[in-house]
């Protein structure tokens, strides 16, 4: 379980900076020790908030056929950047642009780890 945690851990960081590496309205200060920091305030950001915003906008994001998820996603990034003062985001186009592009290089990091739809892992 926690190498498990560990694994999505340094996923969500690599896909931070290969995000940032690929749009230029994303930039993060700092080395490895900011992306660590930036991913696990991501992570509880998406933990906490995002599942409350998820939860209020399920209406919305049902009659837009998911397409307000992306919306949320950005929202979440927009909050991550706000918290801290190593992650900046541009406006909010280039923060949904943000949080699509780190979604699809989270989910193709995942799934080369192995770690995605939920496959049952063995004791190690």
């Amino acid at each position: 379980m926690l190498k498990q945690l560990l694994i999505v851990w340094f996923v969500v960081a690599a896909a931070i900076a290969i995000t940032a590496g690929l749009l230029p309205s994303v930039e993060v200060d700092g080395g490895v020790v900011a992306l660590l920091g930036v991913s696990i305030l991501f992570g509880l950001v998406n933990a906490v908030i995002g599942t409350l915003l998820r939860l209020i906008s399920l209406p919305l994001t049902l009659m837009t056929f998911g397409l307000f998820g992306l919306v949320i996603n950005g929202v979440l990034l927009a909050i991550t950047a706000g918290l801290t003062d190593v992650l900046d985001v541009g406006g909010i186009f280039a923060t949904i642009l943000a949080a699509i592009v780190l979604s699809v290089v989270t989910a193709a990091l995942l799934f080369i780890t192995g770690r995605m739809f939920g496959e049952p892992q063995t004791a190690e």
